[in-house]
């Protein structure tokens, strides 16, 4: 959003030139979703593509008091604000409560203060020294600061506020509506996917955004695994009937399903697939990932998925090779180096700490061999055996084919005993 024109007048209206979505869904008679949709933005961090757009959400808390649960990116904020006024029909907003600093999220938090003089700010210790750091606003008397279980007592409601540090932010915290079942969870259990009419999982249809709930996970969250797990724990007795993540859609029906997906990712726990990955200058390391890819079919591998690093996008690339158990990467030799777009991916998987995955490595090398050593010094640094290797200088032949079939047996092989071993 753009070229708008924006005043506050002593009655807190506004004026602006931009569109108003009125995506307004009471969620039940006294909470509302008022968040907004962003078709515009190409990338998400700047880095994660989005085909389906994204959606900040933000959502109202009714009683004796109100209270608005997590605000917008700032370009979104006077759609935001349209929502609040048809909404609140003119009436205060007494507490924002910030579950995520993150910008998207929080950027609106200066226009919200400005228009809401007597709003209070709630938010954790470093939530409050964040707000100062991003956006200048130090008067503690605008702050309520909560530590783990505190409780903040709206009327006939209770929000009840859950220390969740790492998920993904040091910051980040969940807020139960105690009495009404509904978990606020800041950016876990969100997905990618700007929301197409439908607010609630039960409205829409869900097969987008589980499927994009892998990629969002992969490319935002998959650091934090030991911590997501400890949330879950944490939430699960809370048994939630809805769940409000800050993308994507409200979980009422699918609430298994989402779990089941944050559960199986941050624990590392892949479905059974083969990602291959590979890089390629002139073709002939891409004939030997093709060559890959049919033997591990004729040995009844079928969910097999083949990225070329140098094309496909990184954030697709690396929420497949998450998302299933067995992982083969290759890539020529560049420059007495490992190729660039593969030392990408494979500096991307050592940062999200990637664990169990059957791991198979293929190189090329014209007259001197530094690809295959390269990524055995990944595969080292993340701890991951590996399953099968195979070199090949300058083009295919027969001979390099044998010894994909070799490759392709010993990887089979050791991702049977990988699954057998999970099954048990």
């Amino acid at each position: 959003m753009s070229n708008f024109e924006f005043s506050f007048q002593n009655d807190h209206t506004y004026k602006h030139n931009t569109r108003q979505e009125m995506n307004i869904r009471a969620i039940l008679p006294d909470i509302f979703y008022v968040g907004v949709n962003d078709r515009e933005k190409h990338r998400f961090e700047s880095l994660w593509p989005l085909p389906h757009g994204v959606s900040y959400n933000s959502y109202i808390v009714r009683s004796h008091k109100t209270a608005l649960i997590d605000s917008v990116e700032v370009r979104e904020s006077l759609t935001l604000f349209s929502h609040l006024d048809e909404v609140l029909g003119g009436t205060e907003i007494d507490y924002l409560v910030v579950n995520h600093m993150e910008p998207d999220h929080s950027g609106s938090i200066p226009l919200l203060a400005a228009k809401y003089p007597e709003m209070k700010i709630v938010g954790n210790k470093q939530t409050v020294a964040m707000i100062g750091g991003f956006y200048g606003i130090t008067d503690q008397e605008r702050f309520v600061t909560v530590c783990d279980g505190d409780k903040l007592d709206l009327g006939e409601i209770t929000l009840r506020f859950l220390m969740t540090p790492m998920v993904h932010w040091p910051e980040t915290m969940m807020t139960f509506a105690e009495e009404r079942r509904i978990l606020f969870t800041g950016d876990a259990f969100g997905t990618f996917g700007a929301l197409n009419g439908g607010i609630i999982d039960f409205e829409t249809d869900t097969a987008l955004y589980l499927e994009e709930a892998y990629r969002y996970y992969s490319n935002i969250v998959g650091k934090y695994g030991k911590f997501v797990q400890r949330t879950i724990e944490k939430t699960a007795p809370l048994a939630p009937e809805f769940i409000c993540p800050t993308h994507g859609p409200i979980w009422h029906e699918s609430i298994a399903e989402i779990s089941a997906i944050y559960d199986r990712l941050s624990r590392y726990h892949s479905e059974p697939g083969t990602t291959i990955v590979y890089g390629s200058m002139y073709g002939n390391t891409e004939a030997m990932a093709e060559a890959i890819a049919m033997a591990l079919a004729a040995r009844g591998e079928k969910r097999i998925r083949i990225h070329n690093a140098g094309k496909d996008s990184l954030s697709h690339i690396i929420s497949d090779a998450f998302r299933y158990d067995g992982l083969i990467v290759g890539a020529p030799t560049y420059s007495m180096t490992l190729f660039p777009p593969v030392d990408t991916f494979m500096k991307a998987m050592q940062t999200r700490e990637t664990q169990n995955k059957v791991l198979g490595l293929f190189s090329s090398f014209t007259w001197a061999s530094a690809a295959g050593k390269a990524l055995e010094g990944y595969a080292e640094a993340m701890g991951l055996q590996v399953a099968a290797k195979t070199e090949m200088k300058q083009g295919i032949n027969n001979e390099i084919r044998a010894d994909i079939e070799k490759f392709a047996d010993s990887f089979m092989s050791e991702l049977h005993k990988s699954r057998y071993a999970r099954l048990r």
